[in-house]
């Protein structure tokens, strides 16, 4: 579920979005459900749980507690802890075992955070906003075209805890890449799982950005074609989807740089592949920077061309009012029943005024047009 359908994102938003969050939450889009292969197997919050020493999985099955209990058995071992929309009884035991403080347990719950980067005591931790594109055949005034959700991660020395709120960015593939493919780089311990989440969610904004791209090329095309197809709606509903993938963003750029410049915390080769996920990031923020400016030029251009259409219809309205009251006058004048009027007995009268008026009707409709006004 997008964070903006929570508490004070629904206010003031129009209400055929309102609606449709309303819709989102009875199909269960909601972070009091979590979706299918995203609970454990007794539909707890744990989704998964492994014990990593050397940086290999070791076999076997754990519960968060016996993995804790495990790895403080061993060395050079740590537990990765996947949790999904944990609720807050959930989250409480868990931090228990682990010794979280009670303000992260808050936020992990709520998951209305900005991005941000907090220590406490041998902990950190590590907040990121989620985004994913929302397919849809053509952009309206309601449509979502970008969903976001939160991801938080608790890095201590002998474990990594991600929590996830939303269905963007899901870690199994991250998991699973770590365990075939890149050992070498768990062996650097709960960091380079933090440095792996982190990665795989500013990639997904590099791919939001492309897609989002798409929509804006074909609003501007609308905009500036002859039949102007994209309504004024359309435009600010997409910059509305921007500013909440901006928010999503722009935010993470401080946390970045905080890991980066830490020293004796993060391991140096972990620092190195952190500045790699930054490089992404300020790519990413430029995008959105200049889709955003483009879009308050399209925007401005489209309210440009309402104006003129408005004036144009003025004009119009005008220049047939002005023909109008020629014949307005005329029924006016004659109108008045006086006795003596002129040309009232005259046999020819009636159609030499009805000439008379279409004379003039001509003569002021050729006037208006090549003035422009018809």
């Amino acid at each position: 579920m997008s964070e903006r359908e929570n508490g004070a994102w629904n206010r003031g938003r129009p209400l055929s979005k309102a609606w449709a969050g309303a819709v989102n939450r009875l199909l269960g889009a909601t972070d009091t459900t979590r979706s299918h292969g995203d609970t454990g197997p007794d539909g707890s919050a744990v989704v998964d749980c492994g014990v990593y020493v050397a940086g290999r999985r070791i076999p076997g099955e754990f519960t968060p507690d016996r993995a804790f209990d495990e790895v403080r058995r061993r060395d050079d071992a740590f537990v990765w802890l996947g949790l999904h929309q944990p609720s807050e009884r959930e989250m409480t035991d868990i931090a228990r075992t682990y010794g979280l403080h009670e303000l992260t347990v808050e936020d992990a719950v709520k998951a209305q955070q900005r991005p941000k980067l907090e220590q406490f005591g041998d902990v950190h931790f590590l907040v990121l906003r989620t985004a994913r594109y929302v397919p849809h055949q053509e952009l309206t005034e309601s449509s979502q075209v970008v969903e976001t959700g939160q991801m938080m991660i608790f890095i201590g020395d002998r474990f990594v805890i991600t929590v996830r709120h939303g269905d963007a960015s899901g870690m199994s593939p991250v998991r699973a890449d770590l365990e075939q493919q890149r050992a070498a780089l768990l062996e650097q311990g709960p960091w380079a799982v933090a440095y792996a989440v982190t990665d795989r969610v500013v990639d997904h904004y590099l791919e939001v950005a492309e897609q989002v791209e798409a929509d804006l090329d074909l609003i501007e095309e609308g905009v500036f074609s002859r039949d102007r197809s994209a309504p004024i709606q359309q435009v600010y509903q997409l910059k509305r989807e921007l500013v909440e993938f901006r928010r999503a963003v722009v935010p993470l750029q401080r946390p970045l740089a905080g890991i980066i410049a830490s020293q004796g915390v993060v391991p140096k080769e972990i620092r190195r592949y952190f500045r790699d996920v930054q490089d992404h990031l300020t790519r990413t923020v430029e995008q959105v920077s200049s889709y955003d400016d483009l879009l308050n030029s399209i925007l401005q251009a489209r309210l440009a061309q309402v104006t003129v259409d408005q004036n144009n219809d003025m004009r119009k309205i005008a220049a047939w009012a002005g023909i109008a009251t020629a014949w307005t006058a005329a029924a006016g004048v004659y109108g008045m029943n006086f006795e003596y009027m002129p040309e009232t007995h005259w046999r020819y009268g009636y159609p030499g005024l009805m000439a008379l008026l279409a004379v003039v009707t001509v003569v002021l409709y050729r006037a208006f047009r090549r003035n422009g006004w018809l």
